[in-house]
């Protein structure tokens, strides 16, 4: 079961990413986390990547994609795995495809939880983070037991900078610009599924369900 997760930032892709995760006993794998396992141990493309973030340079389409499909190969994801902040672009959803293809495999599924700005930005605006231990709230959807405080460490709870409804609205703009044409791409291979995301945690959980089946 391989799964890429679409969808702006704060429609909600992490939360369900967990769930499916915990359903189906595969990882989720993000391009951070790769990055800095590599770099880490010093490999060869570790090394390669190092060098283009040294000098403040964008790592290549290829090398990413080649960092990605190295870890898809470990143990862990041989039953499947969920990509998680890749691909971002379509160079680099072409670059997956031809390279998974050499491998004689490819993506299943194309999650995309689709919401309005307006509900994201309202959505990201009403969210709290504690300072002290990272704890996520919602003023609306998962208040704290008192307000402005963490229930598990007394914490402050903060709205982050990135949650502002200026910066939340810039990153949808470079979303729908980058990211979304992905959505015509992969509904053209026939792995596209579409969920509404205004339909609720418990909705959207039921829906995903429904589409990998038991």
């Amino acid at each position: 079961m391989k799964i890429i997760m679409l969808g702006a930032p704060g429609a909600g892709k992490g939360t369900h990413a967990k769930g499916i995760v915990e359903a189906y006993h595969i990882p989720t794998i993000s391009t951070g986390d790769i990055f800095r396992q590599n770099i880490k141990e010093g490999t060869e493309l570790g090394k390669k990547a190092k060098s283009y973030m040294d000098a403040g340079e964008l790592v290549p389409d290829e090398l990413v994609c080649d960092l990605v499909v190295d870890r898809l190969e470990k143990d862990d994801a041989k039953d499947g795995y969920i990509l998680d902040g890749f691909p971002r672009t379509i160079p680099q959803a072409e670059a997956l495809t031809a390279a998974l293809k050499e491998k004689g495999t490819a993506i299943d599924y194309a999650l995309d939880i689709e919401m309005s700005d307006q509900a994201i930005i309202d959505r990201m605006a009403g969210r709290r983070v504690c300072s002290g231990c990272g704890a996520t709230y919602h003023i609306v959807n998962i208040p704290p037991k008192k307000e402005g405080v963490c229930d598990s460490c007394g914490g402050t709870l903060e709205l982050r900078k990135d949650d502002t409804p200026e910066t939340v609205k810039k990153r949808l703009d470079v979303y729908h610009e980058q990211t979304a044409p992905l959505i015509a791409y992969y509904k053209e291979q026939g792995i596209l599924h579409e969920i509404d995301g205004s339909l609720g945690v418990e909705g959207v959980k039921a829906k995903v369900k429904e589409i990998l089946g038991e």
